[in-house]
């Protein structure tokens, strides 16, 4: 691939978040999927049926090694990134995973650990790497607008899990690979750990219903600040929520992109500006990557951190 070319990319998973990323990838103006692959016949034929002009097949296996790719974006369920991802970095391809890094933390550290030794470009896709509301708060702290940070809680609740658009993924609801604190937890985990440094957890319980998690809490600390996680799922609305505290100011995401600020006498919306963070953007930060330029996405290093912390819950548990 040449600097001023298009990028020639694989996808491997069409599920929700395959289909949407390769949609959104065939739309944009840096990249060219050649590709698709899903052993799943029914999945395969979807896309297929869609897009006539895309080759589509039941192996990615077989993707991963194809000469014509410069770049693999996997979103199969977790228990397969490690295998799709090292042997794309093997071959030479730029890898942009779905969170999380995977489901057993020696092959996360496998993957870090390839990505290391062939240089390959590597990024996880966590919606909070580039949201104006996580960008905005980022700026605070760095700017100091927040003062001293002297803790960090984040809160989701769900009346249903998996969430009803995920219902065709049963593994979201196993205990293996999915479950709230990995599919939903993780985004927010990595926040902190982007903001304030590596989480090292003092308490974690989770607890189970016929499958799935039904709640999780912990305490981590990031340097000397507590940071308390809190998900549930009961006759509640559907809520995703992080603040920060400082003491010049705290600041609170709900709902992914809305930020509200409190200097101690009730919150405030903060108006955001610059790009509101999609898919869309995070393809460009990808594409950004592989042109040896900056990005702002999480390399897989990053994504082990949190899964460290991930897995801590499922080992209490």
């Amino acid at each position: 691939m040449v600097n001023d070319s298009r990028i020639r990319l694989g996808v491997i998973g069409l599920g929700v978040m395959g289909t949407e990323m390769l949609e959104v990838a065939r739309r944009h103006p840096e990249f060219d999927v050649v590709v698709a692959a899903d052993p799943g016949a029914a999945a395969a034929e979807r896309i297929r049926s869609r897009y006539p002009d895309l080759s589509v097949g039941s192996d990615p296996v077989a993707l991963v090694q194809d000469p014509r790719l410069d770049a693999v974006y996997i979103a199969s369920p977790p228990n397969t990134h490690a295998a799709y991802a090292i042997a794309a970095m093997n071959a030479g391809k730029a890898v942009f995973s779905e969170k999380p890094l995977a489901a057993r933390l020696a092959d996360g550290a496998d993957m870090v650990r390839v990505a290391a030794e062939t240089g390959a470009v590597n990024a996880l896709n966590y919606t909070l790497s580039d949201r104006a509301a996580a960008v905005a708060v980022a700026r605070a702290v760095h700017n100091g607008d927040a003062g001293e940070i002297v803790g960090v809680d984040m809160r989701f609740t769900f009346p249903e899990w998996p969430r009803a658009f995920q219902s065709e993924a049963k593994w979201v609801a196993g205990r293996e690979e999915g479950g709230l604190v990995r599919e939903v937890g993780s985004h927010y985990l990595f926040l902190t750990d982007r903001l304030l440094g590596p989480l090292t957890p003092v308490h974690t319980r989770i607890a189970y219903g016929a499958a799935a998690e039904r709640s999780a809490h912990g305490l981590f600390t990031a340097g000397d600040v507590p940071v308390t996680i809190t998900g549930l799922v009961a006759a509640v609305p559907e809520t995703y929520e992080w603040i920060l505290y400082g003491t010049k100011r705290s600041y609170r995401i709900s709902a992914w992109s809305r930020v509200e600020v409190s200097t101690g006498d009730g919150w405030a919306e903060l108006p955001l500006d610059g790009p509101h963070g999609t898919e869309h953007t995070r393809l460009t930060a990808f594409a950004a990557a592989i042109r040896g330029e900056a990005s702002t996405l999480a390399d897989f290093a990053a994504g082990l951190r949190v899964q460290e912390a991930v897995e801590h819950f499922h080992r209490a548990g």
